[in-house]
Parts: structure tokens; sequence; C-alpha cells
């Protein structure tokens, strides 16, 4: 009963308490029964939508046992009673997600508004990173950041950390990665698993501790010893909860479902083997989701977009669908890809590999001599891949006109030269109606023979990245309005138009440096943004703005309702083109499927209504949960490389400007911190309308996109931060 009557906890259906309590699939049954009995004792009540929520007048006479799951409401029902007796009766403002500094404070993030509420290290209750929290506001003063005290710790959001034990004299303690979490956890005598100092270790928290007390806990697995390779960056993926293996179950339904294509398996199917198909990736891509076509009719062209069909292997609700959705997506790090699915699949049957048959759900479309689309057939098909080719050769062959890559694939080069041609007219088609196109070079990281980074450098799409990319678009777009037209259960691809609070800023910031944007802040149009983004070409502001710009932009996410791509400037979106890394396009694939075959009635329609909120929420969740990873071990590895080069000299760009010091990003794309405390001539002031920093005797001033020469002083490895000083203070010569 804690759950519900969390004052966090909304109304939900069984499928959604079962994500939100973990239960484990053997125990689903027994966790309905206990639902059904305390419906029947009037404390809880199901709603007309199927939700369950708490019965208001319901008295705490004789209640069935709570049904626990594998820590999440017995955390809860722990948290909720250590709350100080003070606070007990006092109610909440507000409930959200406290967000912790390493120095003891933090915020509160609710969800939905734009303003998070600071936390002051008196006012956490001891809150951890991620805890969902309850709050009443505090030193609320006009014009500053409002406060808030933590008066309830509703459920705790990490059971499970990542870090460095340490042994003493009979017990031991583990300094954790994250710096998030800034108290250490003790480990008694006998919960140890055998570690040495120096381990990396995943701990298990057996007790969240007080003022007076600090956390304990239980070493559940050693990864290795923080010299040994790889083990930094396999500790970030544990800390992220990321699973790494696969189950001999999963890896053996994986195998028995992997059997090449048979006559039975192509029956009904489009059968499209003698197409020019081609595959176009990077070179070293082992999962490939895509395959790509065009023949001409007349002045028309006909697209093929060719998506492997990863539906006819993993079935809804088997072993392999479950761990899909419980991974969600492919992660991929700078040594390693975590996928989605076993390797079997992944690289193997789903694979669209050359020269092999598979199947496919194919989405063919033709566009008249503008780049627009007068007619589409989705349908499912059989295909083989003429050609695994990669983006550098592509590239020479239609930019280059090389000709030696045009004689080695002589068979496609006219077909390649017309997909340039229509992939420009899609181009200019998003571009008329506003489409945003933030093109900032990716960052490469490279690494030695021995897994050691070795260099870093930016990356810079071809025509062919931005070909595929066209095509991919298009294809997601078709889908998703044909769909939604048919007012079909569907799973979309939302961007929402930005918050007014933040275009006010972003209008306030662009003025301070002589720019403007067009439009009324509530509902502002793609098209004013990118009318900015083209003035900005070439001068020398243009990535800061650039930068400062998609800051101001919503995370896109998915939802059931279609409400459009603010970025793309379309009216439909979803992702269709990626099911072996993404389980929302494994998801959208099925329904596709239900409909072709005739299957969507209202029992089909009923069952995807009630499992794509859950399947949108937790796809977002997860897709997050990867980005950051991806993050975090980027940065690392950057500090790593950088720690080899302090004390060198190099030149930057100011990419941003705050109270406490000036950003800097190299041209290698690496970026640190010049300290305010390092500009040893003055004393400087912030002006955060256009932001400067401006020397109060010298008048000296620093802006964003100035160039500037600097020194690598330091790098910090738990924090993932660098440090740099200006060339003319610095101790090195």
């Amino acid at each position: 009963m804690d759950v519900f009557k969390s004052s966090a906890y909304v109304p939900m259906k069984k499928k959604e308490l079962e994500l939100l309590l973990d239960v484990p699939g053997e125990k689903r049954d027994e966790f309905k029964r206990v639902l059904d009995e305390l419906v029947k004792e009037g404390a809880i009540e199901i709603t007309k939508r199927g939700k369950y929520q708490v019965v208001e007048k319901y008295s705490s006479k004789k209640q069935p046992k709570d049904f626990k799951s594998k820590d999440t409401s017995k955390t809860a029902s722990k948290d909720i009673s250590k709350s100080s007796k003070s606070n007990e009766n006092r109610p909440a403002d507000f409930t959200g997600r406290f967000v912790a500094h390493r120095d003891g404070y933090g915020f509160v993030v609710v969800e939905g508004m734009d303003e998070d509420f600071f936390v002051s290290r008196d006012n956490t209750l001891n809150a951890m990173n991620d805890d969902e929290v309850a709050c009443v506001f505090c030193n609320t003063v006009p014009g500053k950041r409002r406060e808030a005290k933590i008066i309830k710790i509703i459920t705790r959001g990490v059971s499970e950390v990542v870090g460095t034990y340490e042994k003493s004299n009979g017990f031991g303690f583990v300094i954790c990665d994250n710096t998030k979490l800034d108290r250490d956890i003790f480990i008694p005598a006998g919960h140890d698993l055998g570690a040495v100092s120096g381990h990396k270790v995943v701990v298990n928290i057996d007790d969240y501790g007080n003022d007076k007390k600090k956390p304990e806990g239980t070493i559940i697995e050693i990864l290795g010893h923080k010299n040994d390779p790889g083990v930094d960056i396999l500790s970030i993926i544990r800390a992220f909860g990321i699973p790494t293996e696969f189950s001999d179950k999963i890896i053996k339904q994986a195998a028995t479902v992997a059997k090449p294509v048979s006559d039975a398996d192509m029956e009904g199917r489009k059968d499209l083997r003698d197409w020019n198909i081609v595959t176009i990736d990077g070179e070293d891509t082992k999962d490939i989701d895509d395959g790509v076509s065009l023949t001409m009719d007349g002045d028309n062209y006909v697209l093929g977009v060719h998506i492997a069909d990863v539906t006819n292997y993993v079935q809804e609700g088997s072993a392999l669908d479950v761990e899909a959705l419980k991974r969600g997506t492919s992660v991929y790090l700078i040594d390693r890809v975590i996928p989605m699915l076993p390797h079997t699949l992944s690289n193997g049957i789903c694979s669209l590999n050359e020269h092999e048959e598979r199947l496919a759900m194919s989405c063919i479309m033709t566009f008249d001599p503008n780049g627009r689309l007068i007619d589409h057939d989705i349908c499912e098909s059989v295909i083989i891949s003429k050609h695994k080719m990669c983006y550098s050769s592509v590239a020479k062959i239609i930019v280059d006109r090389d000709e030696a890559e045009r004689n080695k694939y002589s068979d496609v080069c006219d077909m390649l030269d017309k997909m340039y041609e229509l992939s420009k007219l899609l181009r200019k088609v998003r571009f008329k109606r506003g489409s945003i196109d933030f093109d900032f070079p990716e960052t490469v990281l490279e690494l030695d023979d021995n897994g050691q980074i070795s260099g870093i450098h930016p990356f810079e799409r071809n025509d062919a990245h931005k070909l595929i990319e066209d095509f991919m678009l298009v294809a997601n777009e078709t889908v998703a309005e044909h769909f939604c037209i048919m007012e079909s259960p569907f799973l979309y691809r939302v961007h929402a138009t930005p918050d007014k609070e933040k275009i006010d800023r972003l209008k306030h910031f662009l003025g301070a440096c002589g720019y403007s944007l067009k439009g009324h802040s509530e509902e502002i149009h793609p098209k004013e943004i990118q009318t900015l983004l083209s003035k900005l070409e070439g001068e020398p502001q243009e990535a800061v703005i650039s930068k400062m710009t998609l800051r101001a932009m919503q995370q896109a996410r998915y939802e059931i309702e279609s409400r459009g791509h603010f970025g793309l400037a379309a009216k439909y979106y979803c992702h269709f083109t990626s099911p072996i890394r993404r389980y929302p396009d494994l998801q959208i694939h099925r329904i596709i499927k239900d409909h072709l075959r005739g299957r969507m009635n209202d029992r089909k329609s009923s069952h995807y209504d009630s499992i794509l909120p859950v399947v949108a929420t937790e796809s977002s969740r997860l897709e997050r949960r990867a980005q950051e990873c991806e993050r975090e071990v980027n940065k690392l590895k950057i500090v790593q490389l950088m720690a080899g080069h302090i004390g060198e000299h190099f030149q930057a760009t100011i990419s941003s400007i705050t109270g406490w010091g000036i950003y800097v990003e190299l041209d290698n794309t690496v970026e640190g911190l010049v300290h305010i405390s390092t500009l040893i001539d003055d004393h400087y002031s912030f002006y955060e309308d256009n932001l400067t920093l401006v020397g109060n005797h010298t008048g000296r001033i620093f802006e964003l996109g100035q160039r500037v020469d600097v020194v690598l002083e330091a790098v910090d490895d738990m924090a993932r931060t660098i440090d740099f000083t200006l060339e003319e203070f610095s101790r090195y010569e």
C-alpha cells in the first residue's frame, strides 16, 4: 500500500505497476492476486480506464500482506519510515526527482516544469541522487531561484552503486564512482566478496544511513582492478545498470529462431530479390538495418527503403522480446557495442548481409521531379543486398566521380547518381518547410592496439551520410503519416515546440550578440531558427550560438499521439528504420504487420492501447540512459588522453561564460574550464545578459567565440573535468 499512498503516485494500469515495481515475470500472477485482494478489501479501486488508485476513505483495518517486488516497494516503505518525525504530518507542496551535487546540495526536478528547485545541504534529508522526494517550499525570494526542503523520501532511485573498494581492519568501504553520491558505502566484515583494495566493485545498498550513520552495503560483483584494461568503461556501464550479457535462455532462443529464410517465410511477401538493393553504412558496421534501391518511372523517382523484418524472429511476449524491451536500445561505445539483440540475430539473420536472402519491411515511395511524395506502398518483402557499401566509397562515386570506384561498382553507379539527385531534392523540400540542421562535427576517439585512447578529432558528415539520412527521414515520415491517418494505435517520435521561457532567454542572448529571432516565443516556427543558423554560417560565433540554440530545444521522446517533430518541421514522424537496435521500431513493425495481415481488430487495438504508453515511457528513458552512458565514457577517455598533455599549449575558442569562469573548446573538440580564480590580472564581473566577463580595472573583455591561447593545467579522472589557464598566467613556459 505504500506505493499507492505515496504523494507521487498517479493512477496506473497493471502493466505500468509491474514495470514500476520491477515485478519478475514468474510473480505477475501473484501480483494480480494481491491487487484483486486490495480491490476486494476496498483499499484501492479500478478507474474506468483500468487504472488502480487508492480509495480516499480507506482505513487501515486488516490489510492483505503487500506484494514485495525485487526492491522498489520494500525500499519505499523503509525510506518513508525513516523520514524525520517532525515532518511526518506536514503536507508536501510538490514531489520530484532529486539531482545531487557532489558538494552535498542538490536540485529537485519536477516533470513538466522548466524550473528546478534548489535544496541546501541541510535540507536534503540525506536523499541520494535520483531519489523520488516530497518537498515543501522555503526561503522564497522574488527574482531568485526558489528553494525547497525535502520532507520525505518516497522511493530510492539507486539500489546498486559502482565504486572502488578500500580495505581496512576488519571492514572496508567503497568510494562511489558517481560524484553525485557524496557518501562512502560502509562494507561490514564478510560482505566484501573477497575484494581487495583497488578493486572496482558493484555494491547493493542494504541500509541508506542517516545523519550519524554511513550507508551500508554488500559487494555483489567484482569487476576487476581499477588499473585493468577495460574495467574503467565496464564500471560506467554497470553504474548505469546496462546489461552486458545475455542469459543462456536468450542465447538458446536466438539460435533456435535464427533459421535461413525458407519458402514458407517468403509466402505472401513481395519478391524484390531481383531489385538493385544496396546497403550503405560505416566500414565496421555489422548490424545492418536498412537497404535502399531506386528506379525511374519516367521523370519520377521510385525509392525503396528496405528494413530488416526483425519481428519474424522476435515474437511479442517471447523471452527475446522481454529482454529487448528491458534494454530498449543498443549502446554504442568507443570500444564495444552492447546490442539490444544477441549477435546471432543482430549480426546474423536479421542483418541485411550482402548476397543473402533476407526478410524485410519495405516502404516504396514515388516522388515527382520536385521531390514531392505522390505515392507509396508499405509491404512485407524478401530481398537480397547486391553490395555492402560504405560511406567513403559512395562519396567517391557520387561526389568525386572516382573512376576506379565507379568501375568497381559499375552495376549500381547510375542508380547511386539518381539517388544523389533525389537526396538533394528531398533536402530542399525539408529546408523549404523549415527543417533545422544542427550540423555539428562529431567527436571521433581513436584507440590503440591495447585499447588505450590515442587520439581525438572531429568527424564531418559527407554527402553519402546525408543521402542515407535523407532517405531514412522520408521513410519515417511516410510511415508515420500513413498510420496516423488510419487512426491506428502507434508509437511516434515527438519533438515538441521549445518552451517559451527558453526561447525568451535565447532571444535576449541573441540580441546581446547582435542577432535576432523573429516570431512569438509561445509559437516559434522552426523556419525562424533555420534562418538564424543560415545567417551564422562562417561567422566566428557560429558554433557557440548554434549550441546555445540547441540547448533551447526540447528533448525528443516517444509518445502514442502524433504531435509533430519541431526540429524536422514535420507534422508526422516515427522511428521505423532501425528495429535491430531500437525497440520502438520493432514495436512499430508489429503494428504494421498486423494491419497488412488483416489482424488489427478491436482486441488487437485494445492490446496496443494498453501497452504502448509503457513502451513509449520506457523507450524514452532507456534511450536517455544509453546517451548518458556514451557521454560519460567519452568524457573519461578524453580526460585520460589529455592527462598526457599537461603543460602543453593550445589555441581554443570561448564556448561558454559563467560567473565562475570561461569554458573553452580546442580545435580537436576537447572542452575545459578556465576558472575565474586563475585570471589574476584583475577582478572580473560576469554580465549574464550578454555572457561576458569584464575586468573591473583593466576593462579586459572575454566574450563568446573569442580565440584564446591556453595551457592544460590539470585533469580529474573521478570528476571527468579538464582545467586550463590562459597562457599568460600559466606556470608552464
